[in-house]
């Protein structure tokens, strides 16, 4: 009887290390999830920040008197690279992706700007770019959610909080990128 006791005991305690192992693992494997789709966001963000240079000086020949554009785009681009985590980062995001829009705005009171074969390049690059950040973002915010739906559900919530897991940031849409931009022309 004692041992058939002690048998019963090993495997409920087998059991119960099973699943604590399964719900460790499982918000590892979430937490890394965050993590990896953090960095393709980030990886995206270089190459952007790369093209921007790119373009200015396409542009620079071209729309002189614009420089006020320009100097927006490149303190936007700057903004974002200081930033950490995703608050910050969304936030920059938004004045970037605001002083862009109002710099391709601005491209089309320039013909032979847009005829050109490098503006033209630089410009699908980057706008590519864009979506693919756009994609990423969502991928980097459904990742967080579904960690942060699991780290506060019964029963993980007991095990995440012994462990030392906590509630991640999403990645939010700056209230500046929410409105409008404005595009004031300069007459030559």
């Amino acid at each position: 009887m004692a041992l058939v006791l002690f048998l019963v005991f090993v495997m409920l305690a087998g059991v119960a290390l099973s699943y604590f192992m399964t719900i460790y693992n499982g918000l590892v494997a979430l937490k890394n999830n965050i993590l990896k789709a953090w960095a393709n966001i980030d990886v995206l963000l270089k190459q952007r920040h790369d093209e921007l240079p790119k373009l200015i000086k396409t542009c620079e020949g071209y729309m002189n008197h614009e420089r006020a554009v320009f100097d927006k785009v490149l303190q936007a681009r700057e903004a974002l690279m200081r930033a950490s985590g995703p608050g910050q980062k969304g936030q920059a995001e938004g004045e970037l992706q605001g002083a862009i829009r109002q710099l391709f705005a601005l491209a089309e009171n320039y013909p032979d700007l847009k005829a050109q074969a490098s503006f033209q390049q630089l410009q699908a690059r980057i706008t590519s770019l864009e979506s693919e950040i756009a994609d990423r973002r969502e991928f980097y915010n459904d990742s967080v959610n579904v960690y942060n739906i699991r780290i506060l559900s019964f029963p993980d919530m007991f095990f995440a909080r012994s462990m030392g897991f906590s509630a991640q940031e999403m990645f939010k849409v700056a209230e500046a990128e929410r409105q409008d931009v404005s595009i004031e022309f300069k007459a030559s």
